[in-house]
């Protein structure tokens, strides 16, 4: 791991101090667009931290990653770079949404998500989770977010503005209901949360708010009555959704606050 080695300048009281975390594989396409976004963001320097996990790539990701510190250093005042394989690849010919490969992708996805919040979170009043792949967002997303007064808060992730629902993880009604159905509503209760851009107060975190790894929850009447892929329970963003309730934290979206990504 490397990291800046001084803590960040206090930071003023408008201004609460927020830590961006990615974890990204096979990205290092994205990167460039990534580091754009950030420096257009509209959060002062000495309030930004960033942590950023790579993971089991074959596009020279961690490389490239490596190459982009100096910049990011510049964006935000504490830099820490996590290096952590956990030896999974898709198969040749099978796309990432196959069926067959849920359980264990979305387990090692929950993975990497808490070993990068363990080793990058400090002091930090929030956490802004961020995928590398999210190509467009309002400069001034944090404050929008933040004025909500929500702990969890996720903004709606689309392919194209006023296009449908791409991050399908952040739903309610048992999965029956994402944002794209609550379009003209400022805010709604989720039950689940998708990890393209989600802000989580980070005492949250510190008080054991995870992204479990293994099917979690069988007794919140919330998740889905049978998994279609693994059973009962909800993993990885799904389950941190869950898991944020059986702890008496409320999840909510924004259906009119879109950000956008990349095609696939």
């Amino acid at each position: 791991m490397q990291a800046s080695p001084a803590p960040p300048p206090a930071c003023e009281a408008t201004y609460p101090s927020v830590l961006v975390l990615t974890p990204l594989k096979n990205a290092a396409s994205h990167l460039g667009r990534y580091t754009a976004l950030l420096g257009r963001l509209e959060w002062p320097r000495e309030c930004l931290s960033l942590g950023i996990l790579e993971s089991d790539s074959t596009d020279g990701s961690w490389d490239r990653l490596c190459e982009a510190e100096p910049a990011l250093a510049q964006r935000a005042a504490r830099v820490a770079l996590v290096k952590r394989d956990y030896g999974f690849r898709i198969p040749d010919g099978v796309p990432r949404w196959a069926p067959e490969i849920q359980q264990l992708r979305r387990s090692i996805l929950a993975r990497a998500r808490n070993q990068l919040l363990f080793r990058a979170l400090r002091e930090e009043d929030w956490v802004l989770w961020l995928d590398v792949d999210v190509v467009d967002y309002p400069a001034d997303i944090l404050s929008r977010l933040l004025a909500t007064g929500f702990q969890i808060v996720h903004p709606h992730c689309v392919r194209e503005p006023g296009g449908p629902t791409f991050d399908r993880n952040a739903w309610c009604r048992h999965a029956n209901a994402t944002l794209e159905d609550f379009r003209g509503r400022e805010a709604v209760r989720l039950d689940a949360v998708g990890g393209t851009m989600l802000l989580v107060k980070a005492d949250l975190h510190r008080d054991g708010l995870i992204f479990p790894p293994f099917p979690y929850g069988v007794a919140n009447p919330r998740i889905r009555p049978h998994h279609p892929l693994w059973g009962q329970g909800e993993m990885e963003t799904e389950g941190f959704g869950i898991m944020a309730l059986d702890m008496g934290a409320q999840c909510w979206g924004l259906p009119g606050l879109e950000i956008r990504h990349a095609d696939e």
